[in-house]
């Protein structure tokens, strides 16, 4: 089931995060991989668009997606437009708090889970450690890391 997520939603309610970090973004797409990489789950991240800076509008690491809204668009309006194109909206869960999101991409057909929800599973995660991944790393991943990190991509 793919998860397409609020991204500034999210980052606002991770304790380990915070929307005033200029490196916010790539620091909730570092927690997405280890989450993709634990769950298989495809993961999908909306970002509103940036200020002064100009990113492309998608961006693929290690197998999340990494969209940046538009300028004159917001997430918001991505998430929803995306849901509702979607052949299959009752497969695709949006992880937000926006009570306005929440309820169109509902009425879609898309399960809506609350960013506190998904925040405190991570958060979760995160205190397990690696459980299952006492092997190295597969070339994939070492390549989607050091893609991360080194600005590639």
């Amino acid at each position: 089931m793919p998860i397409l997520i609020d991204g500034h939603n999210l980052i606002g309610r991770m304790p380990t995060l915070s929307l005033a970090d200029p490196d916010d973004e790539r620091q909730l797409v570092a927690v997405l991989l280890s989450y993709r990489a634990r769950t298989g789950k495809p993961v999908t991240v909306v970002f509103d668009p940036g200020g002064a800076f100009a990113l492309p509008e998608t961006r693929r690491h290690g197998g999340v997606e990494v969209v940046f809204a538009p300028h004159g668009s917001s997430a918001d309006q991505v998430i929803a437009r995306r849901v509702h194109r979607s052949r299959n909206p009752a497969g695709i869960t949006v992880i937000t708090s926006d009570r306005e999101l929440a309820g169109a991409v509902h009425s879609y057909g898309a399960r809506v889970k609350s960013a506190e929800a998904f925040a405190a599973e991570l958060s979760a995660m995160a205190e397990d450690g690696p459980e299952g991944h006492d092997s190295p790393l597969s070339a994939a991943e070492l390549e989607a890391w050091l893609a991360l990190f080194e600005g590639r991509n």
